[in-house]
């Protein structure tokens, strides 16, 4: 474990609590879209389905270049890279905000896109290194419940923040904040000892065991099943389940919440089996997305049919890290990133999936196409067991 200099305890707390801030700001960057796309659709002048090619954009544009940007940048040194990262942040969500068009819209989603991953591969493991000896655990904690909380409030506040200042106004205050953390963690991160390079061939090494490939595949149809239907939940909400534009955000607020209680349990049933624990989720998941719209007109249904989509949903996310993180041999921190750029390609795909149904078969049809996503995902699941297993 590298050494911080000269810098005192409570100064290491702050700036792991000012990394968990960060990485709450840059995840709900990628997340804010999707409780934006209704709004930001009718401003531009282009449908829900056109509008949600900015995720498909977001998610692939990680998956392509998140591996090897990690790899490349990992050593150098940390203020000086996570400074960067939220200045590019700031600057991309300011041009977001003042986009003209679908296409200088998509620059901006472009821009964040290839610095996200890099801060993935590198806080936690960055917040380990702050807090010294014997507080690495809670110190990587911190940053991941700052990372859950923007994957389930993101969204809905996003949605909320659309509905009171503008979906313009919402990526101007991203951008504000952005700069704000630039500035405080130039000013209170201690300096860090740079991390030895490890050269990126030695690092894919980990894709000869067989295993790792095929939880990295899962983790892909995973989050196709996620996101086919998740990306348009604010329009299947005003669209299918008659919610008022101006309540959705509450009604994506609850659904974040409920998320956070399955991130809870997620990452307690994961370390017993994760496959296991993959297959069970995936299932539940499949039940609470398909029953969405056959009770969207009764709503204590509706609303028991979102809570159990939402705990799945989130439960998901710490299951897959700590799934494919446990298959790698060697280079877990890249093993970590590469999952983390399967999830995008997921979520891109899952984007596409779910334009692609709405323009054919309307937005009622997302939580049924999703849940046969997510009974793929299930059977996948039981064949990686089994071809893993002893």
């Amino acid at each position: 474990m590298a050494s911080v200099h000269n810098s005192p305890p409570a100064g290491n707390a702050l700036a792991v609590l000012l990394l968990a801030v960060s990485a709450f700001i840059i995840v709900t960057t990628e997340f804010i879209i999707v409780g934006l796309l209704p709004g930001l659709a009718r401003d531009l002048g282009v449908t829900v389905a056109t509008a949600g090619w900015l995720v498909t954009l977001f998610g692939f544009t990680v998956m392509l270049f998140g591996p090897l940007l990690t790899g490349l940048v990992s050593h150098l040194d940390r203020k000086a890279l996570f400074v960067v990262i939220l200045l590019v942040f700031a600057g991309s969500n300011g041009l977001a905000a003042a986009a003209p068009n679908m296409g200088v819209l998509a620059l901006a989603r472009f821009l964040p896109a290839i610095a996200l991953p890099v801060f993935w591969g590198t806080a936690s493991e960055t917040a380990g290194m702050i807090a010294g000896p014997g507080r690495e655990s809670r110190a990587v904690s911190n940053v991941y419940m700052g990372i859950a909380g923007a994957m389930v409030l993101g969204i809905p506040l996003g949605t909320l923040a659309g509905d009171m200042f503008g979906w313009r106004g919402t990526f101007a205050g991203l951008a504000a904040l952005s700069l704000m953390m630039a500035g405080l963690l130039a000013v209170v991160m201690p300096p860090i000892a740079r991390q030895p390079r490890m050269r990126l061939a030695e690092q894919l090494g980990i894709f000869r065991k067989a295993a790792f490939a095929a939880n990295l595949a899962l983790s892909v149809l995973v989050f196709t099943a996620m996101f086919t239907a998740y990306t348009y939940l604010a329009d299947l909400l005003e669209q299918v389940a008659g919610i008022a534009p101006s309540a959705v955000g509450w009604w994506l607020m609850g659904f974040g919440l409920v998320g956070l209680v399955g991130n809870w349990v997620g990452g307690r049933i994961v370390g017993r089996d994760p496959l296991r624990a993959t297959f069970l989720a995936v299932v539940v998941l499949a039940v609470g997305m398909a029953a969405t719209a056959p009770l969207a007109s009764w709503r204590p249904g509706l609303v028991i049919a979102l809570a159990v989509w939402g705990f799945a949903n989130t439960a998901l996310y710490p299951i897959c890290q700590v799934r494919v993180m446990g298959v790698a041999s060697h280079a877990q921190a890249l093993a970590g990133t590469l999952n983390v750029s399967m999830a995008n390609a997921g979520i891109a795909l899952g984007a596409i999936i779910g334009a692609v149904a709405i323009n054919q078969l309307g937005v009622g049809s997302l939580g049924y196409i999703a849940a046969g996503v997510a009974v793929a995902a299930a059977v996948a699941a039981l064949l990686v067991a089994r071809m893993t297993k002893p």
